[in-house]
């Protein structure tokens, strides 16, 4: 076993020895395109990464969840032909809350984003909506992914988490900005897992019967109303109940107080896409609601709890891959990238199998497709099934109208490249109006206290100042207090300096 120390000016190979391109932009057609399977270094980045830990999760161990249903109370067929979204259709689902750093046995209330995966058992197929509590996120490109992990996980030589290696990364990274920022306001700690929204996260492509075809967003807003734990109140929940989120769902749900959701969606018409003045498909930007407000769909519920915490939810594999015929992914490369990597992820920690554990498999679909053998194989087709396609025996065959596949144009060189730049795409602006709009005076000041705590624990002046250098690029009186607050902090009180 030998060390590999860092060299000043080394560049940065595969595990092979290869020099590598890009660890910034995976390889696309044109600066709008999709990520092509052939960028050999970034399928080797997140299967790699995939890989790391045996059996829990790389990311999002965790966390807990409950069955429900969904029921669509309005008409958006013009929309989508998914069925799940017709009017009046009552869909079984199961979902998923995690937290994203943490180990298993982590506390719930660290300052987190929360994972809000949801599993429809529809009648056509099994649909994954993976998104979080948050509608945007860190990076807006896959290939960054487990370099941002890393950074929040815990040091190898250590095992100790550690400031410098989170704000290094985010101060070298401007596109977390409107991120960090949501982390560290109010929103970055829910009271519960009943007490906040989730989205989507990502932009999708529904397509209706007609093949017309949209721009997607999901909200889901608690009927429960938002709240939040101060840093203070989470700190101390996190030593007297570390699995407090947890608990307080499993309670809710057995005494009859059973959480719900509203969906609503923001739809964008096709060719609007093309010219909005930020590319709509940028994981760390929303949709400003003026332009494309709130349209109500439907009604989730959770009222029944999992029997075997570990068959149930453990094992329950999400994966954005999973679409139903009307619904489709979208030029953008965070999805792009966890279409591949989800999946993988699973067959690994799971096995290759893993969508016929009963919770993974579908509930109201049949399941056709010449799959077979493999690890833990457990259904199996009968010996008249041939196991090829195509075939003179009546097996399976391919529909295209049946799933109604999405798409879109793309056409352009192969690049490395972020998405082609628009008028109003910068990493700041929309965490300056979160900042300074959307936030009142007493949410300033608790999101300025949390900074000011992350940052005062960071041991390197350079990152430290670097860390300032990004408030300021979000809002100078931001940049300003949290200097402010940190120096404050720092200083010896009139008590101590007199002993």
């Amino acid at each position: 076993m030998t060390n590999n120390p860092i060299h000043p000016g080394s560049f940065t190979t595969t595990s092979t020895g290869t020099p590598v391109a890009s660890d910034d932009h995976s390889l696309t057609i044109g600066a709008d395109g999709p990520i092509v399977l052939h960028d050999a270094y970034a399928v080797e980045k997140l299967a790699q990464f995939n890989r790391e830990r045996v059996p829990e999760r790389v990311v999002h161990a965790k966390g807990t969840g409950a069955y429900g249903y969904f029921e669509t109370t309005e008409d958006v067929s013009q929309y989508t032909r998914a069925a799940l979204f017709q009017p009046g259709v009552k869909t079984e689902l199961l979902i998923r809350f995690s937290t994203v750093a943490g180990e298993s046995g982590s506390p719930d209330t660290w300052r987190d984003p929360r994972g809000f995966a949801v599993k429809f058992y529809t009648t056509e197929g099994n649909y994954d909506l993976v998104g979080n509590n948050t509608p945007i996120f860190f990076i807006r490109d896959a290939i960054k992914f487990p370099d941002f992990i890393h950074s929040q996980k815990r040091m190898p030589g250590s095992g100790l988490r550690d400031h410098d290696m989170q704000w290094d990364f985010w101060s070298l990274n401007p596109a977390t900005a409107h991120q960090v920022t949501w982390l560290m306001g109010d929103r970055g700690l829910p009271r519960t897992l009943r007490h906040m929204d989730g989205f989507g996260s990502h932009t999708y492509q529904w397509i209706n019967a007609e093949g017309e075809r949209f721009w997607v967003k999901y909200h889901f807003k608690t009927e429960q109303g938002n709240e939040f734990f101060t840093q203070a109140q989470a700190d101390e929940m996190a030593g007297k109940d570390a699995d407090f989120h947890r608990r307080d769902l499993r309670e809710a749900i057995e005494r009859g107080d059973y959480p719900a959701w509203t969906l609503y969606v923001q739809i964008m018409p096709y060719e609007e896409a093309k010219t909005y003045r930020i590319n709509p498909f940028d994981l760390t930007k929303v949709w400003p609601h003026s332009d494309y407000p709130l349209i109500k769909v439907g009604r989730m519920v959770l009222d029944r709890n999992p029997q075997n915490f570990f068959a149930e939810i453990e094992q329950a594999a999400f994966s954005p891959s999973n679409f139903v015929p009307g619904i489709a992914a979208s030029p953008d490369k965070m999805l792009l990238g966890r279409i591949f990597s989800y999946p993988d992820a699973h067959r690994y920690r799971i096995g290759t199998n893993f969508a016929q554990l009963p919770v993974n498999a579908p509930h109201a679909a049949p399941v056709n497709n010449y799959s077979h053998d493999g690890s833990m194989r457990y259904n199996f087709n009968d010996p008249s099934v041939p196991t090829y396609a195509p075939n003179s025996l009546g097996g399976p065959h391919a529909d295209a109208a049946r799933a109604g596949e999405g798409n879109w144009e793309s056409d352009g060189s192969l690049v490395r490249t972020a998405y082609t730049l628009r008028a109003e795409d910068d990493d700041f602006s929309q965490a300056r109006t979160l900042y300074e709009v959307t936030m009142d005076d007493a949410q300033r000041e608790r999101l300025v206290s949390n900074i000011a705590g992350h940052v005062g624990a960071v041991r390197s002046d350079e990152i430290r100042e670097r860390a300032f250098t990004y408030w300021d690029n979000v809002h100078p009186e931001l940049g300003s207090r949290v200097r402010e607050a940190v120096a404050a902090a720092a200083a010896p009180s009139s008590c101590g300096a007199a002993a």
